[in-house]
């Protein structure tokens, strides 16, 4: 049994195939990374909306802009991803022979770089947005705000019965591939890495070597630039290397850091972090005056601060806890991403119907 299944952990050393564990750490790696971002600049958001609410309200652009300068800087001079140059692999075009494999440091031919690209970063990225019109439809269609014309009500409630599916068959198509490489049937964990024509192997010595003298050989090599276009070419790849530098090297320390929060956060850990943070329970907040002269507070408690009417199907905003008529509060927020009183990012989640005792 253990030879049958040796493959499993140790790669050939005829074709330098990676094991299923580091091709799998590799992907979580950079899907560990988002949320993680994506936590802080909520954390910077919610104590300073006025200067970073435009990053959470952009996360997704931002986000993208910068993955899309990371991953193209590493293709081109290591031939791999962030993540996949991290666990020492890199990307092999395929047809390429064994003695014939063009070294990591020469990175890949312009077609293959720009598969790579779109499926490293365009994808996610869509993928993301797809998400989230598929949960604002949800919201809406549930709670029947702006009921649209039969016909489109019966497409978008289509689309919303057949996403599952269609999601779980995208799930499932990965799993299929992963179980073939896995027994040795396929050389790519990932169908992606397929259709961009490329597989992944292990960095051979020379390749590490490679690496390694590329940086002093650039910078030896340099000749000034003669025009002021090419100048100006050459700042800006400098430019753009210097980005790309200091976000790999960001990333490589916060991956040290994310590894540490996944064991400190992690379910034997949570016995010792409740008496490590056990704190008193902390006073409610501090809601405004109703008989100040705020112009964003109307008198009566009973008045939506956005229509100035008596509230209808009452809703509270759990960021604030101010007290608005549903259809006025769901339609703010989802333009403006934070509350109207006290400016805080929102976002639809953050609403909670209120029933009194007579309805």
């Amino acid at each position: 049994m253990a030879e049958h299944g040796a493959h499993i952990t140790t790669a050939s050393v005829v074709d330098d195939q990676p094991s299923i564990f580091e091709v799998v750490a590799q992907d979580s790696l950079m899907s560990a990374v988002r949320p993680a971002l994506q936590h802080v600049v909520k954390v910077l958001a919610e104590s300073n909306p006025a200067h970073f609410g435009f990053f959470w309200r952009w996360f997704d652009e931002i986000f993208t802009l910068l993955d899309l300068l990371l991953q193209q800087h590493y293709l081109s001079k290591t031939s791999a991803s962030f993540s996949e140059n991290f666990y020492g692999l890199k990307r092999i075009v395929m047809g390429d022979q064994q003695k014939l494999q063009r070294l990591a440091s020469a990175g890949l031919p312009k077609k293959q770089l720009m598969k790579s690209v779109t499926f490293l970063v365009l994808l996610p990225y869509l993928k993301v947005k797809l998400e989230k019109l598929v949960s604002s439809l949800r919201e809406e269609d549930e709670y029947s705000i702006h009921p649209p014309s039969s016909c489109w009500k019966r497409f978008y409630r289509a689309f919303l019965a057949a996403y599952p599916f269609v999601n779980m068959a995208w799930e499932g198509w990965f799993l299929v591939q992963q179980l073939r490489y896995i027994l040795g049937k396929a050389q790519h964990h990932s169908p992606l890495l397929r259709l961009a024509g490329v597989r992944l192997g292990r960095l051979t010595v020379q390749d590490i070597q490679a690496l390694e003298h590329k940086p002093a050989e650039a910078s030896m090599m340099q000749l000034p630039a003669g025009s002021i276009g090419e100048k100006i070419k050459s700042a800006l790849k400098k430019a753009m290397g210097g980005v790309a530098l200091s976000l790999s090297t960001g990333l490589s320390v916060g991956v040290f850091f994310l590894q540490f929060l996944e064991w400190w956060y992690s379910s034997e850990n949570q016995e010792t972090i409740k008496t490590l943070t056990a704190l008193p329970t902390p006073p409610p907040p501090v809601h405004l005056d109703y008989n100040s002269d705020s112009p964003l507070l109307p008198k009566m408690k009973t008045v939506c601060p956005l229509c100035r009417k008596n509230r209808v199907n009452d809703t509270v905003l759990a960021t604030s806890g101010y007290v608005f008529c549903y259809r006025c509060v769901f339609n703010y927020v989802r333009s403006h991403q934070t509350c109207p009183i006290t400016g805080y990012p929102t976002e639809v989640q953050h609403l909670i119907k209120l029933y009194s005792p007579e309805n």
